[in-house]
């Protein structure tokens, strides 16, 4: 029941706001609300391994995933993120610290 109470006011409120729907483009909802609030929190996470590290911990306890790994995939949702990835990934193997 709570879902649908929160899908409910979700739509109602999408109503109020005016939120541009229609053929092309895509339809709100609750989960790609929550998806942009994952996505936009890594995004600014802060630098630095250890921070990242507990970062990724505090997101993943936020979204109830059960396992932090389940909460990893947010990493390849943007090109940012993609980015970043892949120049940590190049900056270790030619022997800096990611």
């Amino acid at each position: 029941m709570l879902l649908h109470d929160a899908e409910t006011a979700f739509h109602d409120i999408v109503e109020k706001i005016g939120l541009p729907r229609g053929a092309g483009l895509p339809r709100p909802t609750i989960h790609s609300l929550r998806h942009t609030f994952a996505v936009r929190a890594l995004e600014t996470c802060p630098d630095g391994r250890d921070r990242i590290t507990k970062h990724m911990l505090a997101l993943s306890t936020y979204l109830g995933h059960s396992k932090v790994a389940d909460t990893y995939w947010y990493l390849e949702a943007t090109p940012d993120l993609m980015r970043n990835i892949a120049d940590s990934c190049q900056s270790f193997f030619a022997g800096g610290r990611p």
